[in-house]
């Protein structure tokens, strides 16, 4: 599975976002199942708040299983929260948090994301360096 950033998902569904025509094609490429948590989507939703027909293309993303939302609990708080503190000077916010949480809990490496800077710096279990797809 690839975790999908707010980035992407706004892309895919702002033909005029900058970076709309290298993720939409990214998308198109990718085989492996797509998924995501909350904290990503609310993001998304909020960039998109202007643009209520992208807003339905990502919920169609959702609702035809193109992209999974992949659960979080009340177990995830503390690893979330741990997160947030280590990398406090980029800041890393919830939805990054979350997809770093998610991504040790499921044993996933691969996230599609245009923020290469913040994604590059984060590690998975401390030490592995996540693959980028964009």
């Amino acid at each position: 599975m690839i975790l999908v950033d707010t980035g992407p998902l706004v892309a895919l569904t702002d033909a005029d976002d900058q970076y709309s025509a290298e993720c939409t094609a990214a998308f198109r490429r990718v085989r492996q199942p797509m998924g995501t948590v909350w904290p990503v989507l609310t993001e998304a939703m909020h960039f998109l708040s202007d643009l209520p027909k992208a807003q339905d293309s990502v919920w169609d993303m959702i609702a035809r299983g193109a992209i999974h939302l992949i659960p979080l609990g009340p177990e995830d708080v503390p690893r979330i929260r741990e997160l947030m503190r280590q990398y406090a000077d980029l800041p890393m916010d919830l939805a990054d948090a979350a997809l770093i949480c998610v991504a040790e809990r499921e044993g996933i490496n691969q996230f599609f994301t245009i923020d290469k800077k913040d994604f590059g710096v984060y590690r998975l279990h401390g030490r592995i360096r996540p693959k980028l797809i964009s």
